[in-house]
């Protein structure tokens, strides 16, 4: 008797093998071709791209060549599976409608099967309540007419004007649609009534530095995730101003960064005069050779100053009703975290401007002692360090003359300043209730910019 090794060392006869051969092969060939006769199905192929993972597919088309296709995930039920009133197979194109199983999909899927249905109102009248997206095929008489459409067994003609019409009478709108050849179209279509009004809005956010520093481009980070998915965004500096439109619905002056003397000219003025309304979100900083009055100008045009620090409300805003503390808000972009690395680290202002900011971040929070020149680093630094320290920036017109923004941050967050260039020990507690309290003010201010833009869309109506 003749025997065989096999793969996995297991002895078997050698006509057995050759019959599980002749099997698997008849098995491998009827899978090929079922496999090419789907992809053959232009249509189907074309429809399976229409559909998320994991859906539950309800198929009313003619034939079942889209249940080989569908992404990962995705459950299946064909037309022959399904019963209607009195167990009787569903005939969509007599009238019949599987409620209950359209109930229970995400998505109906009829491909080749619109054209034969008689009573297509009684139909979408059926889809409607369903509630569902609807995956749709259709020839239009647009692309087939007259008397192919009676050859082809048609039993509705409908254009493609014709369509919208029927889509928007029960409550569906087309969400994107692609032609199959040259006679037919395939449309995906949504419930109107899940479909949020979108109305675009125009936002000029000027930043008080274009030199896309640390903190300069953690800010714009910040207000693009504010602002809504419909806002129409355009970035400005001081010194691009000159590229300012001719009107916007909302204006942000600056992005939680310090505004200070050089920067208050009319032209600041005139973008805000080009706005529907506008917020400040900004510090100050050399406030000794900052005119006054030029920036309670500047404050009486907002809607609303969120102000950094304390300082800054109790110098420049005291008693007004458009002026709210906000808190630095870039404290956001930095979780609470622990060191691990003994060496110091020192901090310059100047970090690149191809430095990736989650990279910089975590570089900074890993030590436990920092020093650091600039202010937005040592916040940074303060959601993680034991010990900091820090230099104040002179004034490049008078060296006497510091920035000041150092000693208002740390007034906010502990209570109190520290001597420049000396290591002190950070109070993670105070840090802690510091940034859930800028937290809940960066909360408010979402919605109160989502506020401004909606009263502004109705306005416009």
């Amino acid at each position: 008797m003749n025997i065989h090794v096999n793969s996995n060392l297991a002895l078997e006869k050698t006509d057995d093998v050759e019959r599980k051969r002749a099997a698997r092969g008849a098995k491998d060939r009827t899978k090929s071709h079922a496999k090419t006769q789907a992809k053959a199905d232009p249509r189907a192929e074309l429809a399976a791209q229409f559909i998320p993972a994991g859906s539950r597919v309800l198929d009313l088309s003619r034939t079942k060549t889209l249940e080989r296709l569908l992404p990962h995930g995705c459950s299946y039920q064909g037309r022959d599976r399904i019963k209607c009133d009195g167990g009787a197979a569903c005939d969509i194109a007599s009238g019949d409608f599987p409620t209950q199983a359209a109930g229970q999909s995400d998505i109906i899927v009829m491909l080749g099967a619109l054209e034969q249905v008689a009573d297509i109102d009684s139909f979408f009248t059926h889809l409607r309540f369903c509630k569902q997206d609807v995956i749709v095929s259709y020839s239009a008489t647009d692309l087939i007419r007259g008397e192919e459409r009676a050859a082809l067994g048609f039993a509705n003609h409908l254009s493609f004007y014709d369509l919208t019409l029927l889509f928007d009478r029960y409550g569906f709108r087309i969400e994107c649609t692609a032609p199959i050849g040259a006679r037919q179209a395939l449309m995906r279509l949504t419930p109107t009534d899940r479909l949020k009004p979108v109305t675009t809005c125009s936002v000029a956010v000027v930043s008080c530095s274009d030199d896309g520093n640390f903190g300069d481009r953690l800010g714009s980070h910040m207000i693009n995730a504010l602002l809504p998915g419909e806002a129409d965004v355009h970035h400005l500096t001081f010194r691009t101003l000159h590229e300012a439109r001719e009107r916007y619905d909302l204006v942000v002056l600056g992005t939680g960064n310090s505004l200070f003397q050089p920067l208050l000219g009319d032209d600041v003025l005139d973008i805000i005069g080009r706005a529907k309304a506008s917020i400040g979100i900004f510090g100050t900083q050399y406030r000794e050779l900052m005119p006054r009055a030029t920036l309670g100008r500047l404050i009486e045009r907002l809607d609303t100053w969120f102000a950094r620090t304390e300082d800054d409300v109790l110098m420049y805003g005291r008693g007004a009703k458009n002026v709210v503390h906000l808190g630095d808000w870039l404290i956001d972009q930095f979780p609470m975290s622990r060191p691990c690395e003994d060496e110091p680290l020192e901090v310059s202002d100047d970090i690149r401007a191809d430095d990736a900011l989650d990279r910089t971040i975590r570089i900074i929070q890993r030590h436990r002692q920092v020093y650091s020149t600039g202010l937005h680093p040592l916040l940074c630094a303060l959601t993680s360090a034991e010990l900091v320290a820090y230099a104040e920036e002179p004034s490049a017109q008078m060296p006497d003359i510091v920035s000041g923004k150092f000693r208002s941050m740390l007034v906010d967050i502990f209570g109190r300043t520290y001597p420049e260039k000396k290591f002190f020990m950070v109070d993670r507690d105070a840090v802690t209730r510091y940034k859930a309290r800028v937290h809940r003010n960066v909360a408010k201010l979402a919605e109160r910019i989502d506020t401004i833009l909606r009263n502004v869309a109705v306005a416009s109506i």
